[in-house]
């Protein structure tokens, strides 16, 4: 893609009421716009990102056997008065339609997902099943803050599982527990599964923490083994011997970015949903809820991922693999030479199956080409100036090192597949 055909553009000046790191960068990159406190719009690089997180939670979620659904998100008041939760969620926007008929806007949907699995199984051999959507949710949170850490309208990915058994919840549970990590991996996010408050439903839920300085939460964290817990629940404190394994505990910043929670029976108890077991009788149906704010981990890896220079993306979120560069020239010839080269590798990239981003903009100095590719993050930048093409080389710079290299045009593609594939 060229650059010039870019609806929205980098901005040299950092939004004023930016209240966070992520919020600065995506705003000033391009990538969103604030319309309201806690309300984005997703540019096309914004939206090219959102999507490969996307992309990604729905290859995990299926790997463990989920089925993607899609449920409304404008919610009719019964379901949530059997719940006894219309008025006990203090964030549930509620509104008035026709006929004086009232709806909430869904912050989660377990009072539509319930009986929505009870019309299609009533019987044990149908279980367990799982589905999840991937949705814009609404909260009415007081404090909209941190970017796309806390909106009050998020996209989020919610699984809900169905089990004729709490053993059958728990092994589930545990198998959805060790794909997160593998999922938050491939984002380049070094996720901990940190144990915190159940609630009503059980002992323990599990928070997928990701330490960072950055963060809101605190955690306390095993040194060796990574056991972890939240500090609003911990009986630990910083420097105490692991429980687990006996390392040393250590209290760190970090950014939630996915929380599992069992639900046990609560909600198809509520509903009534039960189902023939094989002698015949009616047996309960044990649940589990499994989420990820997707806006919440692009924002998250933004906070994790960047330097005084804008966004490091990770290879597998990042809107485009390269960011190919040409450099103008006051001769002419010597400039039509350089714009054809770069358009000659731009096709050339695209025909292998490479992303690239081509900032073929004239009049634009080097420096702030160079700026604007740092502050964008893409992992690979490539420079087609005078100088490299009269060697017919490419200077190769990836994101995340200091040190720019010459490479021969002819092994360009090649080495820019190895290095993805890394």
């Amino acid at each position: 893609m060229r650059y010039s055909f870019v609806f929205a553009r980098t901005n040299k000046t950092a939004p004023a009421d930016a209240d966070s790191t992520n919020a600065r960068l995506l705003i000033q990159g391009g990538f969103v716009s604030q319309l309201s406190a806690g309300i984005y719009t997703f540019l096309p690089l914004g939206l090219r990102v959102l999507n490969k997180i996307k992309s990604i939670v729905r290859e995990e979620m299926n790997a463990v056997g989920g089925q993607e659904v899609l449920m409304p998100a404008l919610i009719p008041k019964a379901p949530w008065e059997t719940t006894k939760r219309w008025d006990s969620i203090d964030v549930l926007f509620k509104l008035v339609g026709a006929g004086d008929k009232e709806f909430a806007l869904g912050p989660t949907h377990e009072e539509v997902v319930t009986p929505l699995v009870e019309l299609y199984v009533n019987s044990y051999k149908e279980l367990p099943v799982s589905v999840y959507q991937i949705q814009d949710k609404f909260r009415n949170e007081p404090r909209a803050k941190s970017g796309l850490l806390r909106g009050r309208e998020f996209s989020m990915k919610d699984m809900y599982s169905f089990h004729v058994s709490p053993e059958d919840l728990e092994a589930y549970y545990d198998r959805v527990a060790d794909r997160y990590l593998t999922l938050f991996g491939r984002m380049g996010l070094d996720a901990i599964k940190t144990e915190a408050s159940g609630g009503a439903f059980s002992k323990f839920s599990h928070e997928y923490q990701v330490a960072t300085p950055f963060g809101e939460d605190h955690i306390f964290v095993c040194d060796k083994c990574r056991w972890a817990v939240n500090r609003e629940i911990a009986e630990v404190k910083d420097g105490d011997v692991c429980p687990k394994c006996g390392g040393k505990i250590v209290e760190t910043k970090s950014i939630e970015v996915g929380n599992i929670f069992k639900l046990s029976t609560r909600f198809a108890d509520d509903f009534g949903f039960s189902v023939a077991l094989e002698d015949g009788s009616r047996g309960k149906v044990w649940m589990g809820c499994y989420g990820i704010g997707m806006s919440r981990l692009m924002g998250s890896i933004v906070e994790v991922s960047h330097d005084d220079r804008g966004i490091i993306w990770p290879k597998e979120v990042a809107p485009f693999a390269v960011h190919l560069i040409s450099l103008g020239s006051k001769d002419a010839e010597v400039a039509g030479r350089t714009e054809r080269f770069a358009s000659e590798l731009h096709d050339e990239l695209t025909r292998a199956g490479i992303e690239v981003l081509w900032d073929d903009r004239s009049g634009i100095s080097a420096g702030a080409k160079f700026a604007d590719a740092d502050l964008l993050g893409m992992p690979l930048r490539l420079v087609v100036s005078e100088k490299t093409i009269a060697s017919d080389s490419i200077e190769w710079k990836e994101r995340s090192c200091s040190e720019s290299r010459m490479l021969p045009r002819s092994e360009i593609v090649e080495s820019i597949q190895s290095f993805l594939s890394l």
